[in-house]
């Protein structure tokens, strides 16, 4: 059929076996709710033939208002929203939930593809580089003041993509260093550890390095030199004052990060703060190769696991699946990922190209985070299993996405430019 010439089938099937699978474990986890995902994602699907057969300016013309809109639905979260488990990020209507940040998400991506294809757009360019951030710090502001740091994490994203565009390394070491710095001053081995001394000696070790190995090429270049400096030193004053800033960081997320070097399985964890990641643990590991079967797992039907069925989904399916399922699920993810930054590299249009990789990113960072959190490879923190996760909101949010992506790749696909 010459009308399905564009579309992405590989993609489109990726998509296809990831929600049904998802579908499957949800019910095997509460059949209710199981019942509730479908209807979600046949909505889904619904909504994703009306992209179809929407024109493809429409993304680019409205992301501005799209992008306000929800901005502004984020902001409404603090006179209206709804407080659910510990956080204030939900609208209730009656019997239905929404999580805005999800569709924030979408705004802000098609934002941030509309900016960046403009004519006057340069990375180079201050006025550039701060609207940029701009576009992506006002979002990211508010989801933090709600606070909801998993879905502040996802933002970012969106510095992936604009990597690919030509924003400087720099920025990403700064911004990760900086990260992982704190993090690993913070809590390796005891997070409670007084004396940060040792990671500040091995930062100014590392610096002494990278300036003895580069030092004919600093030595002609005295602004990256005096930048290295200073950035050592700065990175030695954030690791020697970070057990201050652990302090002040609220308790469960101390307890968070405790549980993730002291393990959830000590007498002080396993009962409260540890208690879903020690539950989840067994469940994957209890799957062996095989698994038990398809509603034949015990921690899954014993309940064990409080809200399974959303962030711990994965755990589901290490048990009732096994090493196989889990590594098929995995090899799924990472094919659909890799598809769509394929795709989106080969875009002709800029706008489509930064939207590709801004999906293919935030899928990412959901992915890892999420996949590390339930082994107790990162901190638990509430962030959904793209497509798999329950949600309506998540679902939908990035099936739209999915289906906008789908949608710009097949007028690409068809176009005579």
């Amino acid at each position: 059929m010459k009308w399905a010439e564009g579309i992405d089938k590989l993609g489109l099937g990726l998509y296809l076996v990831i929600c049904v699978f998802a579908i499957l474990n949800i019910n095997s986890v509460n059949p209710s709710l199981g019942t509730k995902q479908l209807t979600f994602f046949c909505i889904s699907l619904f909504i994703g033939l009306i992209i179809f057969f929407t024109r493809t300016k429409f993304f680019e013309n409205m992301s501005g208002i799209i992008y306000v809109g929800g901005v502004l639905l984020l902001v409404g979260l603090f006179p209206f929203g709804t407080e659910i488990l510990g956080q204030r990020n939900w609208y209730k209507f009656g019997g239905f939930t929404m999580q805005p940040v999800e569709f924030a998400k979408i705004g802000t991506a098609l934002m941030v593809a509309n900016y960046v294809s403009g004519s006057d757009f340069n990375l180079n360019n201050r006025k550039s580089l701060i609207t940029i951030l701009a576009i992506i710090g006002i979002p990211a502001v508010v989801v933090l003041a709600i606070p909801d740091v998993g879905s502040l994490l996802v933002f970012g994203a969106f510095f992936i993509a604009l990597y690919r565009e030509g924003l400087s390394g720099k920025v990403f070491g700064v911004v990760f260093t900086l990260a992982a710095i704190f993090l690993i001053a913070n809590y390796i081995n005891d997070p409670m550890e007084e004396s940060p001394w040792y990671m500040v000696g091995a930062i100014v070790l590392i610096g002494l390095i990278y300036i003895v190995l580069n030092l004919n090429y600093l030595r002609r270049d005295i602004n990256r030199l005096i930048f290295t400096i200073v950035g050592i030193i700065g990175l030695s004053a954030l690791a020697y004052f970070s057990p201050n800033v652990f302090e002040k960081l609220p308790t469960h997320q101390k307890q968070r990060i405790e549980v993730l070097y002291k393990g959830e399985s000590r007498k002080e964890f396993r009962d409260n703060i540890g208690y879903n990641l020690l539950y989840s643990k067994t469940a994957i590991g209890s799957g062996g190769v095989t698994g038990k079967g398809y509603k034949e797992g015990s921690v899954t039907q014993g309940k064990f696991v409080p809200e399974q069925e959303t962030d711990y989904i994965f755990c589901t399916v290490g048990e009732e699946w096994g090493f196989l399922g889990s590594t098929l699920l995995v090899i799924c993810y990472a094919l659909y990922i890799g598809r769509i930054y394929y795709l989106a590299e080969n875009q002709k249009s800029t706008f489509n190209r930064v939207f590709g990789y801004c999906f293919a990113s935030i899928l990412l960072i959901h992915f890892c985070i999420n996949i590390g959190m339930v082994m107790g490879l990162f901190p638990t923190v509430g962030i959904p299993l793209p497509y798999f996760s329950y949600g309506g909101s998540s679902l939908l949010a990035f099936s739209i996405m999915t289906f906008i992506f789908f949608k710009l790749n097949y007028a690409d696909k068809n176009s005579l430019v």
